[in-house]
């Protein structure tokens, strides 16, 4: 990397100076790097000097098809000149019908019905309140309580803190939260010696359905985010789990929202993670990759029987929850032309490719006598550094991240759990390059 003074600095001054960063210790910016972004080209990242960072966590999990990318450009061009924003109450336009009909046919129509926001949390809200209102039109307002996984990350708006088990989220705000039960995590890393990835998905159902024999009739809903767990560290379960609380669910009458806002949009490898378990939740909730990383757009499908549950002509039996932006049409265009994209370019099928190669070229991490845990699901990878030292292990996330820019690499650990989520458009000489620098960096993170 190469820093000229001057233009760069000026901009890092002035969004310090203004901007309030998200996910950030401002005052870690007095030592850690902050990037002034000039431009993204495909699975890269271009700073004001013209110094590039593979774009390996898919800037937060939402870049499928790279940055800049043509046919979402050009299909947004198109939408410009023709509709940029008309509400969604009382109006509706051909983006959002398409999306929404692409998507139903998408699960076979099981899940027929989307309810338009703008970003992950305000899905989570609406799955969390849609739930409580159903079995409230239903007669049964006692419902009103929810079952999130150890370890679970949903959002941080009031509601989806309520369902979320990461303490250094969630707890400045615990007097505000409704508190929702939480049980066991099927993260396979708990399986004890002569266990499988299955036996700790059915022992932790069993204990879920202990809570159910309890309080079935006050609980509405269990939310879980399928197959991987982002936010705890990219804890990986067996799809086992999701089959045994459909099952459960469908026994004790409570919803199950799917919440594939991370792993949905083929990141685990099937376009919705719960494809792989042969199962359908009553709620998908998603967002991020949907609209390509172009633009905010977020969604909760829903089955008809729920729709039904709200068609009334008394408009109090309606759900009323609303964004100014819901629907908006440039956002539906984007995840249009990214539904085409894996259409026209066979992207799940082009993927098991691609993270054959690049699970094959991280082979020796796997191995690693400071490595535990390897893992990998779809176009997710993960590992957990093996660290003695608790001020080595502190301080381990932030010296990962300033060693990775300093080999073009843009990669933020979670704790001592390095993971890989890039883009679906890795060439061969970008897979090897990758691979490579991730072991470079933890030699040297390591070695510090």
């Amino acid at each position: 990397m190469n820093h000229t003074p001057g233009k760069q600095d000026d901009l890092v001054t002035r969004s310090l100076r203004s901007v309030w960063h998200p996910c950030t210790q401002m005052q870690h910016h007095e030592t850690l790097p902050l990037i002034p972004v000039s431009h993204g080209r495909g699975a890269w990242l271009y700073d004001i000097n013209g110094d590039r960072y593979l774009d390996a966590i898919s800037s937060w999990w939402v870049n499928l098809f790279g940055h800049a990318n043509p046919r979402i450009n050009s299909a947004l061009k198109l939408q410009l000149d023709l509709l940029e924003h008309a509400m969604l109450a009382g109006f509706t336009h051909e983006p959002v019908v398409q999306l929404s009909e692409q998507l139903a046919a998408r699960t076979g129509h099981v899940l027929g019905h989307c309810f338009y926001a703008s970003d992950g949390a305000s899905a989570v809200e609406i799955a969390l309140k849609m739930s409580f209102h159903t079995w409230r039109n239903h007669g049964k307002p006692a419902k009103r309580e929810f079952v999130c996984l150890k370890g679970s990350y949903h959002g941080e708006t009031i509601g989806a803190l309520g369902v979320t088990d990461v303490p250094i989220f969630r707890d400045a705000y615990d007097s505000l939260l409704q508190h929702a039960h939480v049980v066991a995590s099927p993260d396979a890393r708990n399986a004890e010696p002569g266990e499988s990835a299955a036996d700790v998905a059915r022992q932790a159902a069993g204990e879920l359905e202990k809570l159910l024999q309890e309080r079935a009739s006050q609980i509405a809903a269990i939310i879980i985010e399928p197959l991987v767990q982002c936010a705890s560290g990219m804890a990986m379960h067996d799809p086992v789990y999701l089959q045994e609380v459909r099952l459960l669910c469908d026994k004790y009458q409570i919803h199950m929202i799917a919440d594939e806002i991370a792993v949905g949009c083929g990141r685990t490898g099937t376009f919705f993670a719960c494809e792989q378990a042969a199962i359908w939740p009553d709620f998908i909730c998603l967002s991020k990759g949907i609209s390509g990383g172009y633009l905010p757009l977020s969604l909760v499908m829903t089955r008809d029987e729920i729709y039904q549950s709200f068609y009334d002509i008394d408009v109090r039996r309606g759900f009323l929850h609303s964004h100014s932006y819901t629907g908006n049409p440039l956002a539906c265009r984007a995840a249009l032309a990214t539904l085409a994209i894996f259409e026209e370019d066979d992207v799940l099928n082009a993927n098991r490719a691609r993270a054959a190669q690049l699970t094959m070229a991280l082979a020796p991490l796997a191995s690693h006598e400071q490595v535990a845990n390897f893992r990998h699901r779809g176009m997710i990878w993960a590992f957990d550094a093996v660290i003695d030292s608790p001020q080595a292990a502190a301080t381990f996330s932030q010296r990962f991240f300033s060693t990775a820019l300093e080999h073009e690499l843009l990669l933020r650990p979670i704790g001592n759990t390095v993971y890989l989520m890039p883009p679906y458009i890795l060439s061969d000489e970008e897979i090897a390059g990758l691979a490579a620098r991730v072991q470079t960096v933890f030699a040297r993170v390591m070695a510090a």
